[in-house]
């Protein structure tokens, strides 16, 4: 299965997540991802790097910007990558089918399929000497191979060479899958380190005529190292970096410590001798057997276990790329300007200040690179007077790279420094910022009607006063209903008058909190001042069954036969779950007693029917209220309200 088409490619990798191509840490259009590497190279002349699927069977291509641009599925698996000198042939090993495919680089359309007689391998690729390489093998028995596409198949000459690993000057030869590298400026060596087993034995060999001579070899006597992991030619030495680490010179046919960098985890040499070294889940950029790193990117690798990033320099030394794991698959990323050290500039201001007043600002610019002399820092400073920053003079850097400079804020609140270095030839830009809290001064903000009670419905002005200030003369007035079902709204914003004051209108249905609020300016602090003014419960009764109305004395009864059954229904300002509190008392020897009380739930429709009952005998006056009480009837978004007595009278 094949397909050339971006939208096509997409859609395969939709199906099956395979690789994530992202540049400099940020997601591209193709964001995939690769559970398994089968190999990392790039192409200088297509300015193309990719990418092998080990558990997927596919080879991926992506630009210099990380963005995926064609891929190629169906290889069973991937083992690794190399790419002839020309740029021009992309050579994949595939161990389950155990062939090596040869692609062409700007399509990824198959060329030619070479069948390895070997059921283990082949393993790992290089291009060499006009032919693709490969280790191949298996514990105790590894040895070297190698395709020369110059080669018709259809000759009837094989292109295909096994047991390449040259006899003399290397004890036994290899004891298994070896790790290949070459170099750009060596066009016919080749570095093999073998894999699998304790011992190290590694070589360089001369493979510039086809044929593979010894150059250097190592027995693996546990003297340099112990395991290998990944092995570099050094361009422009003859050494061998090993695991990123140990730096192994060869001559007259023998290796020798040379020298190491900080532990790694594995690396790739530079065509200009700069190595990137991965380091637990950092990249770092050494100069050549420099022991301080040039610079160092934080990859977001999920875990410092051996090889969480893999690293591939471009041909021109212009960036890194790097695959790196993330939750257990890895993610293509493009490092860029690799040659430029990254300086540590800080800021640090006083916590707090006056307004007005001369403070005083300090940092220190370093870098593991010397910087120029003469360095100078731009200064901004962001406030309430000037959010979009206002430059303030250039600062000098001493020459142990202190910095010192005093300012005096014109306006509080929160006042920031940023003081930035604009980099140069050999070093990137670097900024640092601190925040200073200054000091302003309070102004007068008053609100009336705190603590006033009102009838249900009525309409109440709550008037602001706003005291001096700077420039800000706004003032909000927001209203909080009680109760959770009405959120908190914004009544009135507005310039106060020439008194100070602004005004606006609550309709009290419920107990509310209104609230001014001053948000302060760059002279003067904000402030908000709240007050509770309350509303009482809308309340009625009416009377049903009663035979007429009259007076006794000066108060208005409902008469009721004595055996009639009077009918109370309240009306009350509904809320949800709320209940009224129905009040009863009896006249007796002059005076009147209460007969008790009982809640009685609202409907929705806020009315509550209770009937009273029958004395069964005459001469009885009664009276009764409705009573909403702010807690006890079931809720707490009113204030305490008394319904009017309603008199009863009981006759013959």
């Amino acid at each position: 299965m094949r397909s050339t088409s971006v939208a096509t490619a997409l859609a395969v990798l939709f199906s099956s997540a395979a690789l994530s191509v992202v540049t400099a840490g940020t997601a591209s259009a193709a964001a995939t991802t690769v559970a398994n590497t089968g190999g990392l190279v790039v192409d200088g002349t297509l300015q193309r790097v990719f990418v092998g699927d080990a558990a997927n069977g596919r080879i991926l291509a992506a630009d210099y910007n990380g963005t995926l641009v064609d891929l190629n599925v169906g290889f069973g698996s991937v083992s690794d990558l190399a790419l002839s000198d020309d740029g021009t042939t992309l050579y994949a090993a595939l161990p389950n089918s155990h062939e090596i495919v040869a692609l062409e680089a700007a399509t990824l359309n198959i060329k030619t399929r070479y069948a390895i007689p070997t059921d283990t391998g082949p393993r790992h690729l290089a291009f060499a000497g006009g032919k693709a390489w490969f280790s191949y093998g298996d514990q105790w028995d590894g040895d070297l191979g190698s395709v020369d596409p110059a080669v018709d198949p259809a000759s009837g000459t094989d292109p295909v060479a096994m047991a390449q690993v040259p006899t003399e000057g290397t004890s036994i030869g290899l004891w298994g899958q070896a790790l290949l590298d070459t170099d750009p400026n060596r066009p016919g060596m080749l570095a093999v380190g073998q894999t699998g087993i304790s011992t190290d034995d590694m070589a360089v060999l001369d493979v510039s005529d086809g044929t593979a001579k010894v150059t250097a070899w190592y027995d693996g006597d546990y003297t340099l190292n112990q395991g290998i992991g990944d092995i570099d030619l050094v361009a422009g030495a003859d050494e061998v970096l090993v695991n990123g680490t140990d730096r192994d010179a060869y001559t007259d046919g023998r290796f020798s410590k040379a020298g190491s960098y900080p532990a790694g985890n594995g690396a790739d040499i530079a065509a200009n001798g700069l190595v990137a070294q991965a380091i637990g889940t950092k990249v770092a950029v050494y100069r050549p057997n420099a022991t301080q790193p040039l610079r160092t990117y934080t990859t977001g690798a999920a875990s410092s276990d051996y090889a969480p990033v893999t690293v591939r320099w471009a041909p021109d030394s212009s960036r890194i790329f790097a695959l790196v794991q993330t939750g257990g698959v890895y993610t293509l990323k493009a490092l860029t300007q690799p040659t430029l050290n990254v300086p540590t500039l800080t800021a640090n201001a006083p916590a707090s200040a006056p307004r007005a007043k001369k403070l005083t600002v300090t940092g220190k610019l370093s870098a593991t690179v010397p910087l120029p002399a003469g360095v100078r820092l731009a200064v901004t400073r962001t406030d309430l007077d000037s959010p979009a920053g206002k430059a303030l003079p250039a600062v000098a850097v001493a020459a142990n790279g202190t910095y010192s400079f005093t300012d005096t804020p014109p306006a509080g609140g929160t006042v920031t420094y940023k003081v930035t270095y604009a980099g140069d030839a050999a070093h990137t830009a670097a900024s640092a910022t601190d925040k200073v809290a200054v000091s302003r001064a309070a102004t007068a903000l008053t609100l009336n009607n705190n603590g006033k009670l009102y009838n249900y419905g009525t309409d109440v002005k709550f008037t602001a006063h706003l005291g001096t200030t700077y420039k800000n003369r706004t003032v909000q007035l927001w209203a909080d209903p009680f109760g959770a079902d009405k959120p908190k709204k914004l009544i009135k914003t507005g310039t106060v008058n020439s008194s100070g004051n602004i005004s606006a209108w609550v309709d009290m249905t419920r107990d509310t909190a209104v609230t001014a609020v001053f948000a302060g300016d760059a002279r003067y602090a904000p402030k908000s001042v709240k007050v509770d003014a309350y509303a009482r419960v809308k309340v009625s009764t009416a009377v049903s069954r009663h035979y007429r109305t009259a007076k006794i004395g000066s108060t208005s009864y409902y008469w009721f036969h004595k055996n009639t059954d009077p009918l109370l229904t309240t009306t009350m300002t509904y809320y949800p779950g709320r209940q009224q509190r129905f009040d009863l008392q009896v006249y007796f020897q002059g005076a009147w007693h209460s007969s008790g009380s009982e809640y009685f739930p609202l409907g929705s429709n806020g009315k509550s029917a209770v009937s009273l009952g029958a004395p069964g005998e005459s001469g009885i006056r009664a009276r009764m209220r409705s009573v909403y009480v702010n807690g006890s009837s079931g809720d707490t978004v009113n204030s305490t309200t008394y319904g009017a007595w309603k008199y009863l009278y009981f006759s013959n």
